[in-house]
């Protein structure tokens, strides 16, 4: 499962992992992919060069990546508190009295929320950036756009491959005119933040856009077959989020969460606003359709939501509150029906690969060539 981008990065086979767990990334690198470590939960420095450290120890000399999330345009002077400060207090009432309909109780005195979206602030990934530098990593990831020219340059600098996610062409070419090396396609299916274009009819149209860039797919992949069907619309790789999040090394603090993902059939996401602002694919819950109800208040704009629900949701997967309990996830969900190891996945994967290559070899009449 080579291409010339696989081959370039110095992996065995061409999918790459993103993921927010260190094992799992470390693991989807031994196994012969390449691991990319999301970084948007690492407020603190210190936490982030921890868990750099181990992933180094463990990847076995293999190569990884790191995804950080930033906007091209530089905001000066903007601190966590003045977006607070921004956010009515008609939402925060809201998030009271839904958390009270269904009895969530309160943190802990002093106890922080463990959930925060300061990530997405750029002097945040900035200081995520300091550390990821002091490594040897790859590929830098950014699931926002271009990353600023400076950054992308300081990659360059440092021979860091820069990579960008699109779900459109239009924003596929902008990457291109910014200097990124690969355009990651991720489409309508994928879970997190996504666009309103399908993976079928978005990944050929960004290879054509940004030829001849290399391009992955990412949306709605899962098995072997689908990653053929990626690499016959032109794509040389693929992205894969969801499919780790149910697999024995992912350590998802909450079981609850993962019975759920275990559960879910692809038609239980919903691309909602109610995480972050923008419209991200998850799990349906009533947490998510009390946020899509007309009748409410609706949702702020990126970062104000996230920062408006960072409390509650800690509260939420803290005490496990089944009716609100969510996460992330593609529709890819629906095949995610029991716990593996990151290399069961791949065998899978590269099983189901060769199956369906067999398979159009013989309707092309090359079988046994």
């Amino acid at each position: 499962m080579q291409t010339e981008l696989s081959k370039k990065l110095g992996v065995e086979h061409a999918i790459f992992g993103f993921t927010p767990f260190p094992a799992v990334a470390a693991a989807i690198s031994r196994a012969g992919g390449f691991g990319v470590l999301g970084a948007v939960r690492y407020t603190a420095p210190d936490d982030l060069k921890r868990d750099l450290d181990w992933v180094e120890a463990h990847v076995d000399g293999r190569p990884y990546g790191l995804d950080v999330v930033m906007p091209a345009k530089k905001v000066e002077g903007v601190t966590e508190a003045d977006v607070e400060a921004m956010i009515p207090e008609g939402h925060r009432q809201f998030v009271k009295d839904t958390l009270a309909k269904y009895s969530v109780p309160e943190l802990a005195e002093g106890e922080a929320a463990g959930w925060r979206i300061t990530g997405w602030m750029e002097q945040v990934a900035r200081t995520q950036l300091d550390v990821a530098f002091d490594y040897p990593i790859k590929l830098l990831a950014n699931a926002l756009g271009s990353p600023p020219a400076d950054v992308v340059e300081r990659a360059h600098d440092r021979g860091v491959l820069v990579a960008a996610l699109a779900g459109s062409a239009r924003h596929a070419r902008k990457h291109k005119e910014a200097g990124i090396d690969i355009v990651v396609a991720q489409g309508y299916e994928a879970g997190g933040h996504t666009g309103e274009i399908a993976s079928m009819v978005l990944t050929p149209e960004v290879v054509e856009a940004v030829d001849p860039l290399p391009v992955l797919a990412a949306g709605g992949i899962g098995s072997g077959q689908q990653v053929a069907a990626a690499l016959s619309l032109g794509a040389q790789g693929v992205w894969l989020g969801s499919i780790w999040l149910t697999t024995t090394e992912a350590d998802m603090h909450s079981p609850a969460v993962t019975r759920k993902l275990l559960a879910a059939g692809s038609g239980d996401t919903v691309r909602s606003r109610a995480l972050t602002g923008k419209p991200a694919r998850q799990l349906r819950t009533e947490w998510t359709d009390a946020w899509d109800d007309p009748n409410g208040p609706g949702t702020l704009p990126m970062p104000l939501q996230g920062l408006l629900v960072a409390e509650a949701v800690s509260r939420i997967q803290k005490y496990e509150v089944a009716p609100l309990l969510g996460t992330p996830v593609g529709q890819i969900v629906g095949r995610m029906n029991s716990e593996r190891s990151v290399q069961a996945v791949f065998d899978d994967l590269t099983r189901g690969f060769e199956r369906a290559v067999d398979r159009i070899n013989r309707i092309a009449g090359r079988s046994g060539q």
